[in-house]
């Protein structure tokens, strides 16, 4: 819960490092693939939401490089 109606969801992750509520800076692990949920591959599933309406997160993502 980021506040002002807005919501990240991570599914399929091995494990996760941060607890809800705290702060993730530019570059922090958050998260670790796995395959839960019955996947053939590893992967992590990432959304936005906003008013529980999903929302494009490339909006918000800083690109690196």
């Amino acid at each position: 819960d980021h506040g002002n109606t807005y919501w990240s969801l991570y599914a399929h992750n091995d494990a996760l490092y941060k607890e809800v509520g705290e702060l993730v800076e530019s570059g922090e692990q958050i998260a670790s693939v796995g395959n839960s949920g019955g996947l053939a591959k590893a992967g992590l599933y990432f959304e936005l939401r906003h008013k529980g309406q999903p929302v494009n997160p490339t909006l918000w993502l800083k690109q690196r490089g």
